[in-house]
């Protein structure tokens, strides 16, 4: 018997467009060995696996790579197709217990809006081999946008993880948010990720949270064989 999977484009109203995040929801626990196989399979930036409990969803995510601590576009994907085929019943909050703590998502005004923990940022001179370093998480690239309606831009590389280019990245955001909220003197923005795809998000600051709001737009529904 086949198990359902789907895949949704994040941080977009328009088909392919946006980051692509492969979504399954467990009916059982399955080994991390095993997830990986499946995101290596769906070859997406990210892949979202679920498993349902008591008081909300265990949320995974692995890149065809690694498994990885937060993932904004994979994250907003699973919330929702969780609305989209009634596992969640719209305007009912989704939660989520990952490796990042207690992440929920509510739906306002056609929009999916996440509620992560904020990341400061740090001001650091480049170290002597940096380009041969980039084996790390991921590099930020941002400026201010020139653009009316959007406050700043931004592009996300990371190799280290198996994307050379992440088209659409939601955790990169809450470094983003807090980074140019200090320098705006804003609260609330909105900012594009400026890849081949490119995608909009809103993004706004709550205390040590950041709000993370776009659209997503599911393009795929299909069987993935349980062997």
């Amino acid at each position: 018997m086949g198990i359902p999977i789907y895949q949704v484009d994040s941080f977009t109203e328009t088909p392919f467009r946006g980051n692509p995040a492969g979504v399954r929801i467990l009916s059982v626990g399955r080994d991390p060995l095993w997830m990986q196989s499946v995101a290596l399979e769906m070859n997406l930036s990210e892949t979202a696996l679920l498993e349902r409990r008591d008081d909300g969803f265990n949320l995974r995510w692995f890149t065809p790579a690694v498994e990885v601590d937060l993932c904004g576009h994979a994250t907003l994907a699973s919330a929702h197709i969780l609305w989209e085929i009634g596992m969640l019943d719209q305007g009912v909050e989704a939660r989520f217990h990952s490796r990042s703590g207690l992440l929920t998502a509510h739906g306002r005004a056609g929009e999916v809006e996440l509620d992560f923990p904020a990341t400061p940022s740090d001001r650091v001179t480049p170290p002597p081999g940096m380009c041969e370093a980039l084996g790390v998480r991921g590099i930020i690239v941002t400026a201010l946008s020139s653009t009316p309606g959007i406050d700043f831009v931004s592009r996300f590389f990371a190799p280290g993880a198996g994307i050379d280019e992440d088209p659409v990245t939601g955790s990169a955001h809450s470094c983003l948010a807090p980074f140019w909220g200090e320098r705006l003197d804003k609260r609330e923005m909105r900012a594009y990720q400026a890849s081949a795809r490119g995608g909009r998000l809103r993004v706004r600051l709550q205390g040590d949270r950041v709000l993370l709001a776009g659209h997503a737009v599911t393009v795929l529904r299909g069987e993935l064989v349980d062997h």
